[in-house]
């Protein structure tokens, strides 16, 4: 007995060894880092106190569903100075920094986080990062400490945003702080967290994750994997990874353009100057060269270790073509040389022509797409001003007297002597500061699909098919720097007839300010040159949703867009309207 019961416990064991640890999602994470530099008793960072910011993010609208969960191995101290728990989203969306300190909540995983950022002597894994956030177990845990079904979580609608996280000490002060906070607190302090802790906060702490393949608006990241990054590029590509569950597509390969743009279009076209210092004593000017036409912006400043953000407002040609700008820097900085436009025109695909006999026995309803969606964005411009510094400049000049007195015997002397007499001077010995100014915009929109009014038997969102839609966009674009942003001026709708691909309807625009409303143009094909579009008479019942994508709202930041849908039901046909009958005997 004692025999078999022994060797039931080992092949209870061989089996328990053999089950394999599954992965859940794929996860999109690369990383880097360098050497870190040496501390001080008020600024530094010990290896390994890091952890991570793990964000929910519902893949439709990029919004973040769940409050964010920081996930450390450590035990950070008590009043350790935080920002909340903010996601990367949530700040590119415009939220601003706020400091506390108190309230600081995390969790210490019961399966140990990897390393995180790697030092000048122990390097982190990113293959032991990305198998560590696609285990099930871990996936299962972070939903738990969010509140959300497993199944929900991973079921295809929703993110996992992942970002590196340090714990450090600054002017004597601890802080926990992501590498996004880390940026945009760098430029509430004028840059001085770069100079005093720029080794961990500027380099390993957001190249600890960043992103493989582009995502959720987020590019892959392709500069320096070793030196210190900008705020500027740590705030739009570094510290953060991604993980993503079900069907997966493969990003398109990177274009050839650096931008692509709509004819006869008003657009913005931005580089990112930096190197050394520009300030009023040596000022930076950035000349764009467009097809024949020089645009020069004058007077651009940013502080030393930073950059600036620098942009020029044109329209583009009204035929498609290929455009090359040329970008030249003077006074120090530089900046990408040439930025290649591609010109595309998105009218001329209109639907054709619909038949009273035209059949589709083989339609099945298509997913709606998914084009870019960026509703907003934030930059900013570097203000300098000059801080003061008064020194007293010493010059020490001999002080020459001559004095006369006469002795007792009636003779006269004469003695000349001198003293040290300071003829200095105040000098400013001051040095140029800067602000950050921070600018935002945000797009807003909405779809409206109704039945014509020539429909005889419909009702507000029910018609039978081989009848027309029309259709409302309105789109409204809030900022706190007009100059710098244009109104959405393009949409374009597609149909489920045709799976949402190979033909769709540029709408016509009507611009007010920062306010745009669209709707078809006037259709050809209607009698009544009404702006509508056919449905197919062999469409069937139920729900008909058109999509639109909404573009072309220009910032310094890039382009915000959005995705739109709206459905109307169809039930029944045009044919139902007829009737035959004999003619009436007499």
């Amino acid at each position: 007995m004692k025999r078999i019961i022994s060797l039931l416990l080992a092949l209870v064991i061989a089996i328990s060894a053999a089950v394999p640890a599954y992965a859940t999602g794929d996860g999109n994470f690369d990383g880097g880092g360098g050497s870190m530099g040496d501390g001080t008793k008020t600024n530094y960072w010990n290896p390994g106190m890091d952890g991570v910011r793990v964000s929910i993010v519902d893949v439709g609208s990029h919004s973040v569903v769940r409050t964010p969960i920081d996930l450390t191995n450590k035990v950070p101290i008590a009043n350790i100075a935080h920002f909340g728990k903010v996601s990367k989203l949530s700040y590119n969306a415009g939220r601003g920094l706020s400091v506390s300190v108190s309230g600081y909540s995390y969790r210490n995983p019961s399966q140990s986080l990897p390393k995180i950022i790697s030092t000048s002597s122990s390097k982190a894994s990113i293959a032991a990062i990305r198998s560590y956030f696609t285990d099930e177990q871990v996936i299962r845990s972070i939903a738990g400490y969010a509140g959300m079904d497993f199944d929900t979580l991973i079921g295809g609608d929703y993110k996992l945003v992942v970002e590196p996280l340090a714990y450090l000490c600054y002017n004597g002060q601890q802080f926990a702080m992501t590498a996004t906070e880390a940026a945009l607190y760098d430029q509430m302090v004028s840059g001085d967290l770069r100079v005093k802790l720029g080794s961990l906060t500027h380099k390993n702490l957001p190249l600890a994750i960043f992103l493989e393949e582009a995502d959720l608006g987020y590019a892959a990241w392709s500069g320096s994997r070793t030196e210190k990054a900008y705020n500027s590029d740590i705030l739009a590509s570094l510290g953060i990874g991604i993980v993503r569950f079900n069907e997966v597509t493969t990003p398109p390969e990177p274009g050839e353009y650096d931008y692509e743009y709509r004819v006869n279009t008003e657009v913005i076209t931005s580089v990112e100057v930096r190197g050394g210092q520009a300030d009023p004593d040596n000022p930076v000017s950035v000349r764009f060269n467009i097809q024949g036409r020089t645009y020069t912006v004058s007077n651009v400043y940013y502080p030393d270790g930073d950059s600036q953000l620098v942009w020029v407002r044109w329209r583009t040609p009204t035929e498609p073509c290929v455009i090359t700008i040329s970008v030249s820097v003077s006074g120090g900085g530089s900046a990408q040389g040439a930025i290649t436009c591609n010109i595309v025109d998105l009218d001329g695909n209109d639907p054709p022509n619909p038949l009273a006999d035209d059949r589709n026995d083989a339609f099945r309803q298509s997913t709606i797409p998914e084009k870019e969606q960026v509703t907003s964005a934030s930059w900013g411009i570097w203000s300098p001003w000059w801080q003061e510094n008064w020194e007293w400049v010493e010059n020490w000049q001999k002080c020459w007297h001559t004095d006369r007195w006469t002795d007792a015997d009636g003779k006269t002397h004469r003695d000349r002597w001198y003293h040290w007499v300071d003829n200095g001077w105040w000098e400013d010995h001051g040095w140029w500061e800067f602000d950050y100014n921070g600018y935002s915009a945000s797009l807003a929109g909405s779809m409206k699909i109704t039945p014509d009014e020539k429909s005889p038997t419909a009702t507000a969102s029910t018609l039978k098919s081989g009848y027309g839609v029309q259709e409302k966009v309105t789109a409204k674009v809030t900022t706190n720097q007009s100059a710098a942003v244009t109104a959405a001026q393009n949409a374009v709708t597609y149909f489920p007839e045709f799976g949402y691909e190979n033909y769709w309807r540029l709408l016509e625009a009507d611009i007010s300010g920062r306010s745009t409303t669209f709707q078809f143009k006037a259709n050809p094909y209607s009698t009544y040159n009404r702006r509508t579009h056919f449905t197919p008479i062999w469409y069937p019942d139920g729900s008909y949703t058109p999509y639109t994508w909404l573009l072309d709202c220009w910032t310094p930041a890039g382009m915000l867009s959005m995705n739109l849908t709206d459905r109307v039901t169809i039930r029944g046909n045009l044919w139902e309207e007829w009737h035959i009958a004999p003619a009436k005997q007499r």
